[in-house]
């Protein structure tokens, strides 16, 4: 019985240090709150940024932006999020930059070469023949070879109040779309012609007369007779903005655009105001995206390079007489812009002599795929 008691009395001692266990604990809980302390049940709200594209909503390159944009809001669990408007819905196209940098808008998605008329340096990170480089060895230069640094240069320079990611290598662009194939350099002469960044130059060196216009814009433009030729970007961008309604000649190939990349921008103000852990998720998604975006336009040109033929479109591969044209006029053009512009030759140094050594080693490591398809498609062939 002794035994008994004891064993009872304990329990209720131990039952009663329990209720004031959590009696306190609740109790600390509610103070804390009340306090304004952080608190599991109380969701911090998300932090919304609004950002614009450079591109029709139609076009694969605002699909692009909406994807970046998925990736940060599902990385970030909705603590941030972006909604990404298309091209015109608060500024124009061109004025993307300032609106970023003024702070209209939080951030926004388009390409270097749209800025060029800010300082023509900029357009070397889109523009030319990148010295044999494809678009993926000019993120590695931006990344691993000093081209990151000299962009935030550049843009401390020019006051701009802004963040920026390059992302998603882009294939070699189109010479272009024309009413008949362009077969010499004569051809040109005089011809009206859109392209923008340092490609302004290089066309108009050739003898073009050279419009700079957005993408939404263009196709319109070539329907009103007001362009006879023009290039925007790939299969799939080309045929969602109609090209061929307008026209069924493209030349394919060209050194004009050959390694362009997206330009991803933040305000400054707003994103240094993000933790740390936003900024790290952010870095990580622009990779992610840029990848990502590398595998889908595979996929996606690829099957509307064939739509395009269907539709009656007869692709050309630019002349290589044309093609060495505009490597000895992009030369002079260089050695032009880097008498006057300190900054572009920086860059322009700097681009090169990552290119010395990476292009080398591309050329020399990578197989022929022309052997290897045509090896497959005359096999193929064989067996029909």
């Amino acid at each position: 019985m002794k035994s008994s008691a004891k064993v009872d009395a304990k329990s209720i001692q131990s039952k009663s240090s329990r209720r004031q266990f959590l009696g306190g604990a609740a109790a600390g809980t509610a103070a804390a709150v009340g306090m304004g302390f952080p608190s599991i049940v109380s969701a911090q709200a998300p932090t919304n940024l609004r950002f614009q594209s450079t591109w029709p909503t139609v076009d694969i390159f605002h699909e692009y932006a909406l994807d970046f944009a998925q990736k940060v809001n599902d990385m970030t669990g909705g603590e941030l999020k972006i909604e990404v408007l298309p091209a015109g819905a608060v500024v124009p196209a061109f004025a993307l930059l300032d609106a970023v940098s003024k702070g209209t808008l939080d951030g926004g998605h388009g390409v270097l070469g749209y800025n060029y008329g800010k300082q023509n340096a900029l357009a070397l990170y889109s523009s030319g023949p990148a010295y044999g480089m494809d678009a993926n060895m000019v993120l590695a230069w931006h990344k691993y070879g000093g081209g990151k640094e000299l962009l935030d240069e550049l843009y401390a320079e020019i006051g701009g109040n802004v963040v920026t990611f390059l992302s998603g290598p882009m294939p070699t662009q189109a010479f272009g779309w024309f009413k008949n194939p362009i077969t010499k350099t004569e051809d040109l002469k005089g011809l009206k012609f859109r392209t923008n960044g340092l490609a302004i130059d290089l066309f108009t060196a050739m003898g073009a007369a050279v419009n700079a216009l957005p993408g939404g814009e263009i196709v319109p433009a070539l329907d009103r007779g007001l362009l006879d030729g023009a290039e925007f970007n790939n299969a799939s961008s080309d045929r969602l903005l109609g090209f061929p309604d307008v026209s069924k000649v493209c030349m394919l190939q060209s050194f004009h655009q050959s390694s362009e990349t997206f330009e991803i921008t933040f305000n400054k103000d707003k994103y240094n105001a993000l933790p740390d852990k936003m900024k790290a998720i952010i870095a990580n998604a622009v990779e992610a995206a840029s990848a990502d975006m590398s595998w889908k336009a595979v996929d996606r040109y690829s099957q509307d390079y064939i739509k395009l033929q269907e539709d009656g479109v007869k692709f050309y591969k630019t002349p290589d007489a044309i093609l060495q044209e505009q490597l000895v006029v992009w030369d002079k053009i260089i050695d032009e812009k880097a008498k006057t512009n300190a900054m572009f030759k920086k860059i322009e140094e700097s681009q090169r002599a990552f290119a010395k050594r990476a292009v080398a080693w591309d050329m020399d490591t990578n197989n022929n795929r022309r052997m290897a398809y045509n090896h497959y498609r005359k096999a193929a062939q064989n067996k029909g």
